[in-house]
């Protein structure tokens, strides 16, 4: 390394230990840090939670100027905004939410050099006034976050993200980065050729993020497994429960609350004054479980989520790695769980089928859904699964479902046969719970109507609950051997991947469907748990309350205070002085001088 790299790479280390408190560079971010601060163009992907937002942040504070930070949700940006400004960085914001003399004077101040990071939405960036601003001021970097919105084949496109080339057409000289947690080979290359990023390097970093469990169970009373998850391993704990549509938020967060969890609903169908609220009170309080759809998180900054749950089936691995990591940013253990059933697969393949989009999108789309239910079916590692399917490769992790509780396999060859004869024989007309009447054997009044049975296969499959039928079905039909028909109900049709099976040439190998506990997450959290000696936790707690009392005074998250890491490593090494205070991880200089006085009271009390 020259001198003049060597007295960059310590000026880098010296604002990183000052201004955000932190000891050292994790993984690649000292590497892209010196790329940017150089004035390089970098592709960064990067997990949640693996510390993307210092590899623009840092290079902004080294460069000479202004960076600008496009984000895609408004909502979002002033709590970014707060915690730069408790580190002392001169940070600001222009969206939709400023009234015209705000943004006036914020312009004013770029103009000026008097702001370090400036967030901007997409929309408002592209605006001839913004960009007018923009040519007057004087630039360090332009950082895109979040960029696999700029893909049609991501699971988040948004069209205003395309405009986002002019940047480079306008401003060539100023360096560009552009961050993402999720981006498989395909729409690493769009991001790529969309943002004129040909000569960019591209740091990818490991997808995996070892604190957090994944669990994926089968589907038997949804809302009463997910509450006994939450009671067995996260009560009174910070979580977000994904579901597909506003009506099942609504009623999952009212049931939950019945409950005693203190659930909260958010879709897009809400007012929007509710909305806000809710999500304020996400982001501020302790113990808020978001009962969500996919509209709510997108950028989420919070620390310290304990689990994020499914109720329903994501639409791709990226969606469910995205949704997934809001959990566990703060490295501590936390929960990836997912309850997941025939209903699921059934639903969306009649999304993709039923959809807008042309050919292109519907094959995509499809392929994108095999390689979940991929991951869903597994009797082995689900980490590796989901790390391949980014092009990582592992080895099995010891810390998701099929690893901690290995499932049981069985040679499904003969029920397989059966449930394919049976849609043959019914005239491909009906679902998987007519089938399963014909061969438990069950004389309804439909099956009777319809003269089922008299078939040759009713009756046939009693061996099985139905339960078990159930996981048949679903598996055959995420393997690829039948499929529903939406314009005709949902009945199951033979593909032509059945025909060998059914001609007694292939074998098939299923999992056999069993109930799982939360013994796993109970496992893992009470070791986390563990850590703390009684008067360790006491501690924590009274640096907790203290905690909630600035942010409700600052009208800011706590986590912007101090994360619970940080909190944590004070109630276990009770540092006596500022010289040690400022020894801790998260403690920078400008905290340190608001709050190293009250923090030394507290830990000698």
């Amino acid at each position: 390394m020259s001198a003049e790299n060597n007295v960059a790479s310590d000026e880098a280390l010296s604002l990183l230990n000052k201004v955000f408190g932190h000891p050292d560079f994790r993984g690649a971010q000292r590497e892209i840090v010196e790329h940017v601060a150089a004035g390089g163009d970098a592709l960064v992907l990067m997990p949640t939670g693996g510390g993307k937002s210092l590899c623009y942040q840092l290079p902004a504070l080294l460069r000479r100027g202004t960076a600008l930070v496009v984000s895609p949700l408004i909502a979002l940006m002033q709590d970014q905004v707060d915690a730069l400004r408790q580190l002392g960085v001169r940070a600001a914001l222009i969206n939709s939410t400023l009234d015209a003399d705000a943004v006036a004077a914020t312009e004013r101040a770029l103009r000026k050099g008097e702001i370090d990071l400036l967030y901007c939405a997409p929309e408002r960036l592209v605006m001839p006034r913004m960009l007018a601003a923009l040519e007057d001021a004087d630039l360090a970097l332009f950082a895109i976050d979040e960029a696999h919105c700029v893909s049609q084949w991501g699971h988040d496109f948004r069209p205003e993200y395309l405009q986002l080339s002019l940047l480079h057409e306008r401003f060539p000289q100023v360096p560009r980065i552009a961050l993402t947690a999720t981006a498989d080979p395909q729409t690493r290359a769009e991001i790529i050729r969309r943002l004129g990023l040909g000569e960019a390097r591209v740091f990818v970093s490991s997808f995996d993020r070892p604190n957090i469990l994944y669990t994926i169970v089968d589907k038997q009373d949804a809302r009463a497994q997910l509450l006994r998850f939450i009671r067995a391993a996260h009560a009174g704990e910070v979580g977000i429960v994904y579901c597909l549509s506003r009506r099942k938020v609504d009623e999952t967060a009212a049931w939950l609350a019945g409950q005693g969890v203190r659930a909260l609903p958010y879709h897009a169908g809400m007012p929007a004054e509710a909305r806000a609220e809710n999500q304020a009170r996400f982001q501020r309080e302790d113990g808020i479980v978001m009962v969500a759809t996919i509209a709510f998180g997108m950028g989420i900054d919070k620390p310290d989520v304990r689990f994020v749950a499914h109720l329903d089936l994501p639409k791709s691995i990226e969606g469910y790695y995205q949704e997934t990591g809001r959990a566990g940013r703060d490295g501590a253990p936390a929960d990836a769980w997912m309850t997941y059933g025939l209903g699921d697969v059934v639903q969306q393949r009649r999304m993709i089928e039923q959809s807008e989009g042309g050919e292109d999108y519907r094959r995509v789309s499809a392929a994108k859904l095999e390689a979940l239910l991929g991951l869903c079916e597994t009797a082995d590692c689900r980490r590796v699964r989901l790390l391949a399917y980014f092009g990582e490769q592992a080895g099995p992790c010891g810390n998701c479902d099929t690893c901690l509780e290995p499932p049981e396999t069985w040679d499904a060859t003969e029920a397989a046969r059966k449930a394919l004869s049976c849609i043959y024989r019914t005239g491909q007309r009906f679902g998987a719970g007519h089938l399963i009447d014909v061969l438990r054997g069950r004389a309804t009044e439909r099956v009777s109507n319809y003269g089922h049975d008299g078939l040759a296969v009713f009756g046939l499959g009693a061996e099985l609950d139905e339960a078990g039928w159930r996981g048949v079905f679903r598996q055959l039909i995420a393997l690829g051997y039948a499929r529903p028909d939406h314009e005709a109900f949902g009945a199951l049709r033979l593909t032509e991947a059945s025909r060998p099976v059914l001609k007694g040439e292939q074998r098939i190998e299923l999992r056999r469907a069993a109930p799982r506990k939360a013994k796993p997450a109970t496992r893992q959290r009470a070791a986390w748990a563990g850590a703390a000696s009684p008067a360790e936790a006491a501690l924590l707690e009274r640096l907790k309350a203290w905690r909630a009392g600035q942010a409700r005074e600052q009208s800011v998250p706590a986590y912007v205070i101090f994360h619970d890491s940080t909190l944590a490593a004070l109630a276990v090494t009770r540092p006596s002085d500022l010289g040690a205070l400022s020894a801790i991880d998260g403690i920078g200089a400008r905290k340190l001088e608001r709050y190293g006085p009250q923090l030394l009271e507290l830990l000698r009390g």
